[in-house]
């Protein structure tokens, strides 16, 4: 089929070409030999009239006007693949539909167990792929890369919908031996403890806590950082230093490890926890599903804290 000339079935070819920068690693995405995989690259470098790929030392970089296409032609199967898969309805008990999700590890740890209890009582068959967020999660998801995205609302794009889930206060953590786990836990006597940072795995990338502190001009010393929200609590036992982190999850680390909570004694403001898809997933139930799910999970979550 053609559209303005072009063998409409070459797009797919060019969008993987341009995502993967490398002929072999897109004719191996789309089960192509490499030869077929060339000569499509030569067929559309005809139709651009332009080299699309150009060889820069051992690797292939896009040319200025590759970069254009690129989102232009994902935007556009996003759109007919949305479109062409969208099933009437969604029966969770006889699906085996694996979806895609980028989450923190303090959700991973907090509210993951409780949405695939949820979702295995529903449809035992349904799988979850729950991914490491990148330091782009919202370019993922305009590619349609993965299916959701669960994370701070102020790091979500304007461009695709979102829910609140829940929101979420900071607290500090101390080993219960500490000195610090006795007394007020004045403003000066935080800034002077030692302190355990979480910083996120992508490059340049600072965590939610780590941005309100400079966001509000404030310095603390750092003596540990890690890559967990989850291992944070853990790395704080048998010293005089303090995590700062998300309130479920020092509630959760209290029952694991001889450590106490301590109220914050700065005003940070607290973290939405959001949902967002892709809009033109808007209308897949099997979206939707997975959407109450979610809601219902928090709610799962937040019971058994409390009963704790």
């Amino acid at each position: 089929m053609r559209f303005n000339k072009l063998d409409l079935n070459l797009l797919v070819a060019l969008d993987m070409l341009l995502s993967e920068a490398s002929i072999s690693r897109a004719a191996e995405q789309l089960h192509m030999s490499q030869p077929a995989m060339s000569n499509a690259l030569s067929r559309l470098r005809t139709y651009f009239e332009d080299e699309l790929l150009v060889q820069v030392g051992r690797r292939m970089e896009l040319t200025p006007r590759a970069e254009m296409l690129k989102d232009a032609v994902r935007d556009v199967l996003v759109r007919i693949d949305s479109s062409i898969t969208a099933q009437p309805e969604f029966v969770p008990a006889t699906s085996n539909r694996e979806f895609r999700i980028f989450v923190s590890d303090f959700t991973l740890s907090t509210l993951m167990p409780y949405v695939l209890a949820r979702a295995y009582a529903q449809g035992p068959r349904i799988r979850f792929s729950l991914l490491p967020q990148v330091e782009e999660p919202t370019r993922s998801l305009e590619r349609a890369e993965v299916d959701m995205l669960v994370m701070p609302s102020n790091f979500c794009t304007p461009e695709h919908p979102t829910e609140n889930l829940f929101s979420e206060r900071f607290q500090c953590l101390v080993w219960e031996q500490s000195p610090l786990a006795h007394g007020a836990l004045s403003v000066d006597r935080y800034l002077a403890a030692g302190h355990v940072e979480m910083r996120p795995p992508a490059i340049n990338a600072s965590s939610l806590e780590a941005q309100l502190f400079t966001r509000e001009g404030l310095s603390r010393r750092v003596d540990v950082t890690c890559f967990s929200f989850a291992s944070a609590p853990a790395l704080i036992v048998g010293t005089d230093r303090i995590a700062t982190v998300h309130g479920r999850l020092a509630k959760q680390a209290t029952a694991r490890y001889p450590v106490v909570i301590r109220e914050a004694p700065l005003e940070l403001p607290p973290m939405n926890q959001v949902l967002q898809w892709h809009c033109y997933r808007t209308n897949d139930p099997g979206i939707a599903w997975l959407r109450g799910i979610f809601h219902s999970a928090v709610l799962d979550m937040d019971r058994k804290i409390a009963d704790n």
